[in-house]
């Protein structure tokens, strides 16, 4: 084992006396230093300043100052999540630019965090729903009570302690996976600590699908970027292409270009996807301190009310159509039952119809989603929680197998108009989580490219192989947000470069590639252990 660490050591060495290795020592300068503080203070000025219009103009009274401080502290920590998923993930875009000299160090971080930050801003929000629909159902429609900032505060310091300690040891883990995990604990401890045995785990369907997406986005990295390379080789006859460069002097024009591009695409890519993950989580802090400003999307134009009840009536009367004349006593229980157990039985259909018919006839009542009372905004959000979340699934159900096509599709429409009620990013959400994501990917960045740039392969990393490599990301990141999957840059990017390595025959190091490996295979088991823990000693302590 000696035997082989100096043998690997000298060989970096006796490759950096060879091949130009590019400066990552050199630092901020005063002025970068006082844009860096500069936009972080414009940063907390505007996070408090939209979360006190939007109280304002919502009535939410300031009985307590408790839930504020929690609501301070919630969205501080989800913050520096995307502060740590900023350095720690998006480290890997930027390696193979600064690798192939396309662009000094700190210039390629703070194009990347400029494009990181412009992903965000540009994303769709369908990712930062995903994740929240992996969560128990019952903390997600009880969030502001004491196990919900529990669950929220267990989640995200698991994650950001496991990013923190792979990223202290240059290991490029997914904060993705590590954020799965830790829902994935929290799920299951709140099952393991409900003593009647009502509470809700993991929604391992949801769950599933996103392991998935995790699961197989390496892959199609590899093979993608191998791919690519060797398509490249036989369509791009260039001899500079394919090898390392020899002195710290920018590559060809067109070359640079099109490494610029490809680490732009990435960055970009990555925000929109990463960036949502923080969103989603935030907005379940704010719908649990202020359901008045936040619970129910109160930017829906008045002229959306009318067609919204009106779809919501004819749900209804579809629902009671098939319903067999069949009522409930309670509504609510029975869809939160089946969301629970994920068993639909003959209650469900007209039990879906009430909830649909109460949210029509609230709706309409006001006239507004911004004009409803203060004490029902958070039951008619659960409402339309609950039954959007039966209507995803309801298709597939034995029940539904009477309905007709068309009955089914104006379940389709009525679910997407639910959606659109409750789930949305207000600007100054993103904008906050742009800025923490950017000014992340600004600082703590070199452990990371120095694990992708220097010790994934056996030689450095050639043109032709950064450009494979960070386009197979940018597509396949793009391609996952377009359907909502959360998917890793860290991984995509890592096994992308090591496909590139293993197709240009440029050789793998052996002690990497087990290191990358072991933390991929441990994050989640890790992740599920902190945030289990975690959530067991704070539900005792909210």
């Amino acid at each position: 084992m000696i035997q082989n660490t100096i043998v690997a050591e000298a060989s970096i060495l006796l490759r950096g006396a060879t091949h130009a290795r590019p400066k990552l020592d050199t630092g901020f300068d005063g002025r970068s230093a006082l844009l860096f503080f500069g936009i972080l203070a414009f940063g907390l000025f505007f996070i408090a300043y939209s979360l006190y219009v939007d109280m304002t103009e919502s009535g939410v009274p300031s009985t307590s100052w408790l839930p504020f401080v929690l609501l301070g502290v919630a969205l501080f920590i989800a913050l520096g999540f995307e502060f740590v998923n900023g350095f720690h993930d998006t480290a890997n875009a930027v390696a193979t630019v600064i690798y192939t000299h396309s662009l000094p160090a700190h210039a390629a971080v703070v194009w990347s965090g400029v494009f990181n930050f412009l992903g965000v801003m540009a994303s769709s929000g369908a990712v930062a729903y995903g994740i929240i629909a992996l969560l128990p159902v019952e903390l997600i429609l009880q969030v502001g009570s004491g196990a919900g900032f529990a669950m929220v505060f267990a989640l995200l310091i698991g994650a950001i302690i496991w990013n923190l300690g792979t990223w202290y040891l240059g290991l490029p883990a997914s904060s993705s996976h590590t954020l799965i995990g830790s829902i994935i604990g929290v799920g299951l401890a709140n099952q393991l600590m409900a003593i009647s045995g009502g509470a809700s785990g993991v929604d391992w369907a949801q769950a599933s699908k996103v392991g998935y997406s995790l699961l197989l986005s390496p892959l199609i990295g590899f093979c993608a970027a191998a791919l690519l390379l060797l398509t490249l080789k036989v369509v791009a006859r260039r001899p500079e292409l394919y090898q390392e460069p020899k002195t710290a002097a920018p590559p060809p024009l067109w070359i640079r270009g099109l490494l610029i591009l490809t680490c732009t695409g990435v960055s970009f890519a990555h925000g929109s996807n990463d960036g949502q993950k923080g969103m989603g989580l935030i907005m379940l802090i704010l719908i649990g301190v202020a359901p008045t400003a936040y619970a129910l999307n109160r930017s829906m134009p008045d002229r959306d009310v009318a067609p919204f009840v009106t779809t919501s009536t004819y749900a209804a009367q579809a629902l009671d159509r098939n319903a067999a004349g069949r009522t409930v006593q309670d509504p609510r229980r029975v869809v939160g039952d089946y969301l629970r157990t994920r068993q639909a039985g003959a209650d469900l259909v007209p039990a879906l119809a009430q909830l649909s018919r109460s949210i029509g006839i609230q709706v309409q009542q006001y006239g507004s989603l911004r004009r409803l009372p203060q004490e029902i905004v958070q039951n008619v959000r659960n409402d339309m929680y609950l039954t959007a979340e039966a209507l995803r699934r309801f298709g597939k159900e034995p029940v539904a197998a009477s309905m007709t096509k068309a009955d089914l599709d104006l379940m389709n429409l009525y679910r997407k108009e639910l959606e659109g009620a409750t789930r949305f990013i207000p600007t100054w959400v993103k904008v906050a989580v742009a800025i923490a994501l950017g000014l992340g990917t600004m600082v703590g960045w070199k452990r990371i490219v120095v694990t992708v740039g220097e010790k994934i392969g056996k030689s450095h990393l050639t043109y032709a192989q950064g450009a494979s490599a960070e386009m197979v990301a940018a597509v396949t990141i793009a391609a996952a947000d377009v359907y909502g999957l959360p998917v890793s840059t860290t991984q995509v990017l890592s096994s992308g470069v090591a496909g590139t390595m293993a197709a240009g025959r440029s050789g793998l190091q052996a002690a990497t590639v087990r290191n990358l490996l072991m933390a991929w295979v441990l994050t989640l088991p890790a992740a599920i252990l902190l945030s289990g823990g975690l959530f067991w000693v704070f539900i005792k302590v909210f």
